[in-house]
C-alpha cells in the first residue's frame, strides 16, 4: 500500500492541494487524517481519476414572467 501526501496526489491528478482537499471533503477521495495532514492511497486515486475538469456547467434559469402593463387585466393602475 503506498499512501500519499495531497502534494502527491495534486501531482499526480494535475490539480491543486485545495482541489484534492474538495474531493476529500466530499467523499469523492478516500484519505486517512494522521495528525494534520491527509493520506491517500493510490489505488484510491482510480475513484477520480476520471472526472471531468472544471465546475459543472450551471443549469440555466427559468425565463422571468412577463411584467403586466397598465392594459393588460389584474394590472394596478395609478387611476384614484
Amino acid at each position: 500500500m503506498e499512501l500519499l501526501t495531497t502534494s502527491e496526489v495534486a501531482e499526480r491528478l494535475g490539480v491543486t492541494r485545495w482541489r484534492v482537499n474538495a474531493l476529500i471533503k466530499s467523499g469523492r477521495l478516500k484519505a486517512e487524517k494522521k495528525g494534520q495532514i491527509f493520506l491517500v492511497d493510490a489505488r484510491d486515486l482510480e475513484a477520480v481519476a476520471d472526472r471531468k475538469p472544471g465546475r459543472p456547467a450551471k443549469e440555466p434559469e427559468a425565463a422571468p414572467a412577463p411584467k403586466k402593463t397598465a392594459g393588460q387585466k389584474g394590472a394596478k393602475t395609478n387611476a384614484r
